[in-house]
């Protein structure tokens, strides 16, 4: 690849860097929607949900990396991902990710037992969280 054609991807977090490689081609999903990024695109900064982020590493292989939400930035072939937490799918432990599961799902039935909603949208977050780890953890 020559330098017009490739992105430099950054994935931090406030641990410190999880992720740095160049690539052709990174999709991230948006709190709107899933986004493609391929070098020379637009700038662009969004919002991320929590979901993976592929980078291309080949024709058939993507680099997978689950992100906790945060936000992207893409601008001069350089895009910057800041989450609140974010693993490689090879460094994910699949039996804390499914004990982190089942924790909170524990969460959810004592939050709709006692009718916590605050409670209640904190565990499905941590639910949406350990599920996304499954599910990356499973594509190795």
């Amino acid at each position: 690849m020559d330098a017009k054609s490739v992105i430099t991807v950054n994935i931090v977090t406030p641990d410190g860097s999880v992720y740095d490689a160049t690539t052709d081609l990174v999709v991230c999903k948006t709190t709107v929607g899933e986004i493609g990024i391929m070098p020379n695109h637009i700038p662009t900064l969004a919002a991320l949900a929590i979901d993976r982020v592929r980078v291309r590493k080949g024709e058939e292989k993507f680099d997978e990396i689950a992100v906790s939400g945060g936000f992207m930035e893409f601008s001069d072939n350089t895009l910057s991902i800041v989450a609140s937490a974010a693993e490689k799918s090879e460094d994910i432990d699949t039996n804390r990710a499914q004990r982190a599961k089942e924790r909170a799902e524990k969460r959810i039935e004592q939050a709709k037992e006692s009718h916590n909603v605050d409670e209640l949208k904190r565990a499905e977050v941590s639910l949406r969280r350990a599920v996304n780890r499954i599910s990356i953890s499973s594509h190795r």
